[in-house]
C-alpha cells in the first residue's frame, strides 16, 4: 500500500470514527447485547415449524417421531426467546437510563412472557386454521389448506404478525418489529405488530399493503393487493402517540386492490370499498363506496338486499 492510499484510508476511518460520536444513536457500540437479527428470524422460522409441522421446512414427522421433535423444539425456543428478551429489555432499560437490576422481578417477567408465548401456540394454531379457511373460501385459484400453507405470502404475513402481535401486548420492545419487517421484506406486506386483527382475515396477493399501528381489523375482512390502512396527520401523532390514527375496519368488510383509507375511520360491517378509492370518513355498514367514472368521482352506495 502506498503512502497516498494509507494517508486516504487513515482520513476514512478518521472520518467514520467522528460520525460515531456525533450519531450514537444509530449504531450500537458499548456494553449492552443485543440479540442478533438472523437470530430473531430463525426464532420466527422455528416457531412457525411447530404452528405447521412439515409444511415450513423439508422435515419427515410421523406419529413415533412427533413428540420427541416437538418436545425439543419446544425447549429450544424457550431458552432462546427467553434470552431474546431479556436483552431487549436491559436494552430499553438502558434508553430509559436504568439497569435490569433495577426493574421488579425482572426474572420472573421475562420467564412468564416466555412460558405464556408456549402456552398460546395451540389457541394460535386454531386461530390461523380460521385465517387459512377464509383464504380458501375467499379464493377460486385456492386448491387446498396445504398448498395455503406452502405458498401464500399473505398467510405467512399474518402469521408472523400474530407472533409478534403477541409479544408486543406484553411490552416486548424490538422483537416484534423486527418480525415484521423480516416478513414485510419476504412479501411486501407491512403489518405494524400493534394492529389488532380478528379471526378469519384474507390477504389475497397481499403486495404493497400496509397497516398501521393503531388499525383494528375485526372478523372476516378481506383484502387485496395494494391497500393502505394508514393515517392523516403524522405531526399530531408525535405529539400524542398513544391517539388512535388509523382505521377500524368492522366484520364482514372487502377492501379491494389500491384502496386508501386513512384516519380514525370507521368501515361499516358488510361494506365493500372498491379498488383505488381514497376514503378519509367514516361510512355506515353494508355500504358501498366506489370509482363512478373514468373522472374519479367517487361514490357511496347503501347495499340493497333482496329478501
Amino acid at each position: 500500500m502506498s503512502t497516498d492510499q494509507g494517508k486516504r484510508l487513515q482520513k476514512t476511518i478518521d472520518g467514520l470514527m467522528a460520525s460515531y460520536h456525533e450519531h450514537p444513536e444509530i449504531e450500537h457500540i458499548g456494553n449492552i447485547d443485543l440479540p442478533a437479527k438472523e437470530n430473531i428470524i430463525n426464532l420466527i422460522e422455528d416457531i412457525q415449524v411447530l404452528l405447521f409441522p412439515g409444511l415450513i421446512r423439508q422435515e419427515s414427522f410421523d406419529f413415533l417421531n412427533l413428540p420427541h421433535v416437538v418436545g425439543q423444539q419446544t425447549v429450544s425456543i424457550f431458552y432462546r426467546l427467553k434470552e431474546a428478551i431479556e436483552l431487549v429489555l436491559c436494552w430499553k432499560a438502558s434508553e430509559e437510563g436504568k439497569s435490569c437490576e433495577e426493574l421488579p422481578e425482572f426474572g420472573e417477567q421475562v420467564e412468564s412472557i416466555a412460558f405464556e408465548f408456549l402456552e398460546y401456540l395451540p389457541e394460535l394454531r386454531e386461530i390461523l386454521a380460521d385465517d387459512v379457511d377464509a383464504i380458501l373460501r375467499g379464493d377460486p385459484a385456492s386448491v387446498s389448506k396445504r398448498e395455503i400453507v406452502l405458498a401464500y405470502p399473505g398467510l405467512q404475513a399474518v402469521s408472523v404478525y400474530r407472533i409478534a402481535h403477541f409479544l408486543h401486548i406484553r411490552g416486548v420492545p424490538l422483537i416484534p418489529r423486527i418480525m415484521t419487517e423480516h416478513v414485510h421484506s419476504k412479501t411486501g406486506i407491512d403489518i405494524h405488530p400493534g394492529v389488532i386483527i380478528g379471526k378469519g382475515l384474507m390477504i389475497d396477493h397481499g403486495t404493497g399493503i400496509v397497516i398501521g399501528e393503531t388499525a383494528i381489523i375485526k372478523d372476516e375482512v378481506r383484502i387485496y393487493q395494494g391497500v393502505t390502512l394508514g393515517a392523516l396527520s403524522p405531526k399530531h401523532s408525535l405529539v400524542n402517540p398513544d391517539v388512535k390514527r388509523h382505521p377500524t375496519i368492522e366484520n364482514n368488510v372487502i377492501v379491494y386492490a389500491g384502496a386508501t383509507i386513512l384516519g380514525d375511520v370507521v368501515i361499516g360491517e358488510g361494506s365493500v370499498i372498491g379498488g383505488n378509492v381514497w376514503l378519509t370518513q367514516s361510512i355506515p355498514a353494508q355500504s358501498q363506496v366506489f370509482l363512478k367514472d373514468i373522472t374519479s368521482a367517487q361514490e357511496v352506495k347503501k347495499k340493497v338486499r333482496k329478501r
